[in-house]
């Protein structure tokens, strides 16, 4: 019982409770990030085949380490939020469920169904307008 307890004990004197996952990709500093906005308008029939949807698209100029938010809306009422992770090549994906199937009975509930307004939010480097630069 005692041998038991030291092994349950010795883990923690063993392992730095300090340690964790480090971060080793700096941010850019806020300061030299803007948020660019698109707007896109997604349409989901009923008689869809496929289980999922998925957003797409590519980040040009994107700010490392930042991910890309998803915002779904229907109706003006917001429906769905996410953020996927940009890519090394600067795309991105975020799948998500449109329709639940139940394996054991084959009920079908439909999740998403109609149109809906998609805002994708991509964080990219500011970049300085030829017009702003000083020459001297």
């Amino acid at each position: 019982m005692i041998f038991g307890f030291f092994l349950l004990l010795l883990p923690s004197y063993a392992i730095s409770t300090s340690q964790g996952i480090e971060w080793t990709q700096a941010l850019v500093p806020e300061d030299k990030v803007e948020m660019q906005e698109n707007i896109v308008y997604m349409n989901i029939s009923a008689d869809s085949k496929l289980p999922f949807g998925c957003v797409w698209g590519t980040v040009h100029n994107g700010a490392p380490g930042y991910p890309v938010e998803i915002q779904i809306y229907k109706d003006g009422k917001p429906v769905y939020f996410a953020q996927a992770n940009v890519k090394s090549d600067g795309t991105y994906e975020q799948y998500f469920r449109v329709k639940s199937v139940d394996l054991d009975s084959g009920k079908v509930t439909q999740i998403f169904e109609g149109d809906y307004k998609v805002l994708v939010f991509k964080s990219v480097l500011k970049t300085v307008s030829a017009s702003s630069s000083v020459v001297t």
